[in-house]
């Protein structure tokens, strides 16, 4: 089984692992009520396990009283994790609410990221990301996607939060500035606070504009490079991820080759950026532009 897939059975063990803690369940107690040694638990928890049976893990779901959506999530983790594919499509497996990004996104402490037509979530404002979402699920009820702007407003706290928040770094393509997305207030808003996020110390904003061409020479979709802690050995608690996005499905690699990859690709979108300060000053220029036109 490739690396890749290996993303998805920590991130499976993980959240057995939460499970089990939520309850209180203790891991000698849990081994024993599976009938299993504790470091075969152990494995399963670390993401260690090469190989997932559907009724060992329906075995864990009913021991943690886990709730049954909850239960569909870890099901299609499973699943997933099964697969070699480079291209993860997670949508059919799991629910819309039970992100393998969200999971990796919450626990990492630096990202960093290149948006060339829209602006990433965690920069978002509630206006912009409802338009958003509207437009992509045209038939969910009004409720469901406040729920879920609601969801992403919440996860900008990992960079926003007093307390040790993530390093971002962003590229945004000038597309991103241009591209009127619920109008020119909405745009405006939006600006703005691109650009007040730009003065915080653990974010860094850059704008590559039109006349930089493109500068590694291909046309690159939006991606993410994610940076984990370290655990009390000194070791990182994840591997160092690279994730693209993609309009049928998303890549995940931990493979040190494709990360290395796309953080050349993003070193050289950087130097090709414009620096911090004009960067600022063209988000205040439009945005005000945007005001006008209101």
């Amino acid at each position: 089984m490739d690396s890749d897939s290996s993303i998805t059975r920590r991130q499976l063990g993980r959240l057995l692992r939460e499970a089990r803690d939520a309850i209180g369940l203790t891991l000698e107690d849990a081994a024993r009520l599976m009938e299993w040694s504790k470091s075969t638990l152990q494995r399963y928890e670390k993401g260690q396990n090469q190989k997932i049976r559907m009724r060992e893990l329906d075995g864990m779901i009913d021991i943690y009283r886990i709730d049954p959506e909850r239960a569909e999530g870890l099901r299609g983790l499973a699943k997933q994790a099964a697969e070699k594919s480079w291209w993860h499509e997670f949508g059919d497996l799991i629910p819309a609410n039970f992100s393998v990004y969200m999971g990796l996104e919450s626990a990492a402490t630096r990202l960093t990221s290149y948006q060339p037509d829209l602006v990433p979530g965690l920069l978002q404002t509630p206006e912009y990301a409802r338009i958003l979402m509207a437009s992509a699920l045209p038939n969910v009820p009004r409720e469901e996607i406040e729920r879920r702007v609601e969801l992403k407003m919440r996860r900008q706290n990992l960079v926003t939060r007093n307390t040790r928040p993530a390093t971002l770094t962003v590229i945004l393509g000038e597309a991103v500035l241009r591209r009127v997305v619920g109008g020119p207030s909405i745009m405006a808003k939006q600006l703005k606070k691109l650009a007040d996020a730009s003065t915080l110390p653990n974010v860094n904003l850059y704008v590559l504009p039109f006349s930089a061409g493109y500068p590694t020479g291909d046309q690159i979709g939006p991606f993410m490079i994610l940076e984990f802690p370290m655990d009390s050995r000194g070791e990182p608690i994840e591997p160092t991820i690279a994730y693209a996005e993609n309009y049928t499905g998303d890549m995940y690699s931990e493979k040190v080759g494709i990360v290395q990859r796309y953080t050349q690709a993003h070193q050289k979108l950087r130097a090709a950026a414009l620096d911090e300060v004009a960067s600022r000053a063209l988000l205040r220029k439009i945005a005000r532009e945007y005001e006008r036109e209101r």
